[in-house]
């Protein structure tokens, strides 16, 4: 129970999470899939690379098992749960990577015993998507922080290596320009955004080039072993001016919509540098996520607000219209295009890090490396 004097949860800020260790070479690291069903050929890719990296990377027990009844998920959720603990309570694994997201981790959240999880002691845990209901749960009941980061199995982590012969998240081709931000024609803007410059309009799309197919994992891996070198990231373009500090909170958007009122959220966001991005959301819908958050209270006291990608959400500029008119009232700085999300060539981002956000330079940069 909170103390008599504390104040209410709505009121309290953010403060940074427990950092997990670095990795190391030879370090054991367990794969989940707390969500969709993994393709296996998919799963081998993601295995080698780690291997490739010097890592010892086991599979849990039911990664590959299927549920009896329901295609969309990878296991019962018992076993999905079971799964994620034994991974985490096992003091000879060092890191948690999912294979995939899709679609069931909030089946199985409250499932976990997050007092043993708690008691373990923070770990490496990466993934993104639908597992923003378990970055959420890692936050609020464990206190640790964790990685928005490319999941093993799916294509923006394999890049040219994915076993289909494409490199997009969604493994599938995806055409010229379904995701292109930089197509923003200058002054095209309405007066709640600011209009694109004729530099910034003919910017490349995100995601082309051979570096680029393989920056995720080449990140992650940066991240996971030389935390240090990868501490500022340098994307995008401001929305809305300014500079703001405060603690990284958030993921997919439409995911934490659903999350709302759930066990465990939190009430507000009081102190957060809040991230936002989605997949497959008309517009229309993600007008609905962004305003049931805000008329909940979801976002009251954020500081600041970074936008990654909009894959598939319709033609960027009416994704960015509404993105613009819904968090123009919060009346903090906003950065476009930063970068994370469904999309090839995505960055890791850490939640639950202390942050300084530069909308008008462009960066995001962490007070302290993201592990330990």
């Amino acid at each position: 129970m909170p103390d008599a004097a504390s104040p209410p949860a709505r009121d309290r800020a953010l403060v940074p999470l427990a950092r997990p260790p670095r990795l190391r070479p030879g370090a054991r690291v367990a794969v989940v899939a707390p969500s969709g069903p993994v393709p296996a050929d998919r799963l081998r890719a993601g295995l080698a690379i780690l291997r490739g990296w010097g890592l010892e990377p086991v599979v849990a027990d039911h990664v590959l098992a299927g549920h009896p009844r329901f295609g969309h998920l990878a296991a019962t959720d018992a076993q999905r749960a079971a799964d994620l603990q034994d991974a985490w309570c096992d003091p000879s694994v060092a890191a948690v990577f999912c294979a995939r997201g899709g679609y069931g981790a909030q089946r199985m959240a409250d499932l976990v015993d997050w007092d043993a999880v708690r008691a373990a002691g923070p770990k490496a845990f990466v993934g993104f998507s639908d597992i923003t209901a378990l970055h959420e749960a890692f936050a609020v009941r464990a206190g640790f922080a964790t990685l928005h980061g490319p999941m093993i199995a799916t294509a923006d982590f394999l890049g040219p290596d994915t076993p289909d012969g494409t490199d997009s998240p969604t493994g599938r081709d995806v055409p010229d320009g379904a995701y292109d931000p930089g197509r923003v024609v200058p002054g095209a803007a309405t007066a709640s955004a600011p209009a694109a410059s004729a530099s910034t309009a003919a910017a490349p799309a995100v995601g082309t080039g051979q570096r680029t197919r393989t920056r995720a994992r080449d990140h992650l891996r940066a991240t996971l072993f030389d935390p240090g070198s990868v501490r500022t990231l340098t994307v995008g373009r401001p929305l809305f001016p300014g500079r703001a500090e405060g603690i990284t909170f958030g993921g997919c958007l439409s995911v934490l919509a659903a999350e709302a009122g759930t066990p465990g959220a939190r009430p507000a966001a009081r102190g957060a540098l809040l991230c936002l991005e989605d997949v497959g959301e008309e517009p229309y819908r993600l007008d609905r996520y962004l305003t049931q958050l805000l008329r909940s209270g979801r976002f009251d006291g954020v500081t600041g607000v970074l936008l990654g990608s909009w894959r598939d959400c319709g033609p960027y500029p009416q994704v960015r219209e509404v993105l613009a008119e819904r968090l123009a009232g919060l009346r903090v700085p906003v950065l476009e295009e930063a970068g994370f999300g469904h999309h090839t060539g995505a960055f890791t981002v850490p939640l639950g890090a202390h942050a300084v956000l530069d909308a008008d330079a462009g960066t995001l940069t962490l007070t302290r490396p993201a592990l330990s």
